[in-house]
């Protein structure tokens, strides 16, 4: 897969908002890995705040929805792992900025 696909694919994540916290999936790191094999399978490798996650099934759908819209897209696995485990030092600067959160 191209570099520029990926970014394709990277930005449709960003439009998946974690409901909790009000900041995209992509900027607050909780996306470790994105590809799309030749048959148009995506595979979202990521990861959540807490295992507890209550909105877990929501993000998931969103992250298919998302890269649905992408013609190159033709079914999204979403793999949800906690190894290794998020922590808020794998945020974006922007994402700190927006939660307020200092290094």
């Amino acid at each position: 897969m191209d570099e520029e696909l990926k970014d394709s694919l990277m930005g449709a994540l960003e439009m998946v908002v974690d409901p909790e916290l009000g900041v995209d999936i992509v900027n607050l790191g909780l996306v470790y890995d994105v590809d799309l094999n030749e048959e148009g399978l995506a595979t979202v490798t990521m990861t959540l705040t807490s295992m507890g996650c209550p909105l877990a099934g929501t993000i998931v759908e969103q992250v298919k929805l998302a890269l649905a819209d992408l013609p190159e897209v033709k079914d999204t696995e979403v793999n949800i792992v906690f190894n290794p485990p998020w922590s808020k030092d794998m945020m974006s600067r922007y994402a700190k900025i927006a939660l307020g959160v200092r290094d």
